[in-house]
């Protein structure tokens, strides 16, 4: 477990600096950028969420929630829209993923309504639906979310205590990059994040996601060691 205060002087300990070097501001971007870095490198469940949201009959358009302009403040992208009635048997549709032109090609007039088929990004706020809805349909959407982030105002994290050597080693490297410091060092930190996350992400969607009565337990590759023989 790793919290920000703790974090921030292990940074400080590992490069060998003081905060006049290092600031408060320039270490909490390092923790930022790793932060992010991990989210698009590693699928973690934690970062797995389901938000509900409503359809608006006659409108294409839907307003994604955590998504306020200029940028999402909690979604960072869409797994999968379902849709069903907002009444009556409460049947989900799964709504399959296109592209604008491929939208505007399949239902030209979005004055006219049905029920949805398909969504498309129409910014990194909005989704839009063909056919357009007919009526106000409740939808779920399976998204990923953007991490609790580590701060002095929020000083744990899911991260923070469950890939805390991803977190430092992320952080070094940033670290190194920024001072300039030997390139050694920096390809140590580098090296030490990759073999962290790599074992994040065996737990996560390895282990986590495997049903050890169909799959069996997961069996991880060994190098073995070459034994000298008398001769050689």
């Amino acid at each position: 477990m790793t919290t920000y205060a703790e974090l921030t002087t292990q940074i400080l300990e590992y490069t060998e600096v003081s905060t006049a070097v290092l600031s408060s501001t320039i270490t909490d971007d390092f923790i930022e950028h790793v932060e992010n870095r991990i989210l698009r490198e590693a699928d973690l469940d934690v970062f797995k969420s389901h938000q509900a949201a409503n359809l608006t009959a006659d409108n294409a358009f839907l307003s994604l929630p955590g998504g306020t302009s200029p940028d999402p403040t909690s979604l960072a992208t869409i797994r999968t829209v379902h849709i069903w009635p907002a009444s009556g048997a409460a049947v989900r549709d799964f709504l399959e993923q296109r592209d604008i032109s491929y939208m505007n090609e399949y239902w030209p007039n979005r004055t006219s309504t049905s029920t949805p088929k398909y969504w498309a990004w129409w910014d990194q706020n909005t989704i839009y639906l063909a056919p357009t809805p007919d009526s106000a349909y409740n939808v779920e959407l399976g998204i990923t979310r953007l991490p609790t982030r580590l701060s002095s105002s929020n000083t744990t994290s899911w991260l923070g205590d469950n890939a805390p050597k991803a977190l430092l080693y992320g952080c070094l490297a940033e670290a190194f990059k920024f001072l300039k410091g030997p390139a050694e060092m920096l390809q140590l930190y580098e090296q030490s994040y990759q073999r962290a996350i790599q074992a994040l992400m065996m737990e996560q969607t390895g282990r986590h996601r495997r049903d050890e009565y169909l799959h069996g337990e997961l069996k991880i590759p060994m190098q073995s060691q070459k034994t000298k023989t008398i001769g050689e």
